[in-house]
């Protein structure tokens, strides 16, 4: 089968799956402006704790599913950054976690991703993929010339951990753009031209990791795990939430504990796009069962493109079979590219988490922010990358 346009799957070769509007021009009318403005402010909020008071004072209470519905797809993706900011902020601005969302967070946050058909809490869209915007508009998507438009508490630290996603999304869309192609050629066995695109989209990779190696210039570990961690974990396998979140005013949730997995990197559609073009496979296991699970928190046009990928590459049988040095080189290259990524995240939640103190049951040095076991999460799946190495 041939894959869509990438507009069809809201992505573009520029842009990968970054938002492809000027989320910075978007502007909401009425309470929801209202909640927009309070929510620009948290990071004057947060300092005071007594953020819980400050939001049920201050948020409208008249949001509806059907002012959602009026909004346009930009809008609704703004709106939907600031109020999972705003439930985040109530979650986890003080130091007990509450067992309640009220009805004014709660009823615009569940009409806000049932509109976008994703989970009631700050997703990786929502902290990354619509939470930027360029300096100079006739500038590049570069770490030089992009600022994050929400924040929690602000700062060096916690913009740059989201802008180096940002720079790595962008300059994955000319990876994502040739998936179309090398699909095809696989299809049609034509070495030469798969090992083209293979070549292309391993240039593309070096520059990725070359991204993801400047993490520690402006984001301190320390700082990481004590400023900018707490606030985006979600509530499901959290100690702090065993019996998850009742969203109040919510009637199909009946009053009852509700329990989403929080925003990871994870939840990036890049990798998994990967593994499903090279064919990569991962052992069904319990850990097997949280990287299906995190599939269903990805903007949907983005979850169709990694479904459609994986339902159409031959990639891998066709280069285990074709005995061609130059294309199994190639291929492998972009394994050990995929690989060497992992790596460096399983490091990065070494250094930045898992040798950090252990503050507090909501913030834990053993659990993801996704509610995931992530040292031996990440592991396992770096391991299971190398694995794919095909041996002429």
């Amino acid at each position: 089968m041939n894959l869509r346009q990438l507009d069809a799957y809201d992505m573009s070769a520029d842009r990968g799956f970054l938002c492809r509007h000027d989320a910075a021009a978007v502007s909401l009318k009425g309470d929801l402006e209202t909640a927009a403005s309070i929510a620009m402010a948290l990071p004057d909020a947060l300092p005071s704790g007594n953020i819980r008071a400050i939001l049920e004072k201050s948020l409208p209470d008249t949001i509806t599913h059907e002012d959602v519905a009026a909004l346009s797809d930009p809008q609704t993706r703004m709106a939907m950054v600031h109020y999972s900011f705003l439930v985040q902020s109530y979650v986890w601005g003080e130091p007990e976690a509450p067992i309640r969302l009220p009805r004014c967070l709660a009823v615009p946050m569940v009409a806000l991703a049932d509109r976008l058909g994703q989970k009631p809490l700050l997703p990786y869209s929502g902290y990354v993929l619509d939470n930027w915007a360029k300096i100079d508009p006739d500038g590049p998507i570069s770490l030089d010339n992009t600022y994050m438009i929400q924040n929690f508490l602000a700062g060096q630290d916690e913009a740059w951990f989201v802008l180096v996603h940002v720079a790595i999304e962008a300059r994955a869309g000319a990876a994502l753009s040739r998936m179309d192609p090398l699909i095809q050629a696989a299809s049609n066995a034509d070495a030469q031209a798969a090992q083209s695109q293979l070549e292309a989209i391993a240039e593309v990779w070096e520059d990725i990791n070359a991204i993801f190696d400047r993490m520690p210039e402006r984001c301190d570990p320390y700082i990481y795990f004590e400023r900018v961690r707490p606030y985006i974990h979600g509530w499901k396998d959290n100690p702090a939430l065993p019996n998850g979140l009742i969203y109040e005013g919510v009637e199909r949730y009946s009053g009852e504990g509700q329990s989403f997995r929080g925003q990871t990197g994870s939840q990036s559609s890049i990798v998994p796009s990967m593994d499903a073009l090279l064919g990569i496979g991962h052992a069904a296991d319990p850990l097997r069962e949280y990287l299906d699970q995190l599939h269903d928190y990805r903007p949907t046009g983005h979850r169709k493109f990694i479904d459609d990928v994986r339902a159409s590459s031959t990639l891998r049988e066709f280069v285990s079979t074709s005995g061609h040095k130059g294309l199994t080189d190639t291929y492998n290259v972009c394994i050990q590219a995929v690989a060497d990524f992992r790596s460096r995240h399983l490091e990065y939640a070494a250094r930045y988490i898992n040798k950090q103190g252990k503050t507090s049951s909501g913030n834990d040095t053993e659990v993801g922010t996704g509610g995931t076991p992530f040292m031996r999460y990440l592991k396992k799946h770096r391991d299971e990358t190398q694995d794919n190495l095909i041996k002429l």
